[in-house]
């Protein structure tokens, strides 16, 4: 059955691609693309930590039992290639055939097409929804516990060291990796935004400049 709609044809698309390509990865390249994650591992862990001890409660009872999360209620999220690429890296064949079967359905609810009974049918959900936080949960928390907000605006600066294109990042690796594999995909912002591609050409400008000067780039 033929995905319903151009956001499900896009993600089955990418998804399809993304797994047959790892398949197809020797061993010497399966293990740089798991030492290439490692870091962003060890970020998702603590920020996965970090929201559960402290939103998990609020979050849970409020968007996902009364089905109003302004997040989890849309029929599509912002999904990245990177996110993608983590994803089917830390899948097994059951969990992308799950997700292949659940984008060939009609999405006829009122949630977003990968969230199931238990909640996301990813391994690991794109970083957009983790870091979604709407502004009455952020309110309750971080007014009872204010260090609480310095922590998150932490993990929202470390975000951008793995997604945002002023400087060589994961996501847009990822993004290249995959390319040299011969995939394409219209997920992949990094190489195809115009937005973002300027954001990269200025960097690389920026770079240039400095290294001319012979005066070290700011991290």
């Amino acid at each position: 059955m033929e995905p319903v709609g151009e956001y499900q044809k896009e993600q089955l698309e990418t998804l399809i691609m993304v797994e047959k390509a790892c398949r197809r990865l020797a061993p010497r390249d399966q293990a740089r693309l798991m030492a290439a994650l490692n870091d962003y591992l060890h970020f998702r862990t603590k920020l996965s930590r970090f929201l559960k001890r402290h939103f998990s409660s609020v979050c849970n009872q409020t968007c996902f039992q009364s089905h109003l999360s302004a997040c989890c209620s849309k029929e599509g999220i912002i999904t990245f290639f990177g996110d993608m690429a983590v994803n089917v890296a830390l899948s097994k064949p059951s969990d992308i055939e799950r997700l292949q079967q659940r984008l060939r359905k009609e999405n006829d609810g009122q949630r977003c097409i990968y969230l199931g009974s238990a909640g996301c049918l990813w391994q690991m959900k794109p970083i957009v929804c983790e870091m979604f936080l709407c502004d009455s949960a952020q309110k309750e928390i971080f007014a009872a516990d204010p260090a609480l907000k310095k922590k998150w605006q932490a993990f929202k600066k470390r975000r951008k060291d793995f997604t945002w294109p002023d400087k060589p990042v994961l996501f847009d690796w990822l993004e290249k990796f995959f390319m040299d594999a011969g995939v394409r995909s219209p997920l992949m912002y990094l190489n195809t935004s115009p937005g973002l591609l300027r954001v990269k050409k200025k960097a690389e400008k920026t770079f240039n400049e400095a290294a001319g000067k012979g005066v070290a780039p700011i991290d």
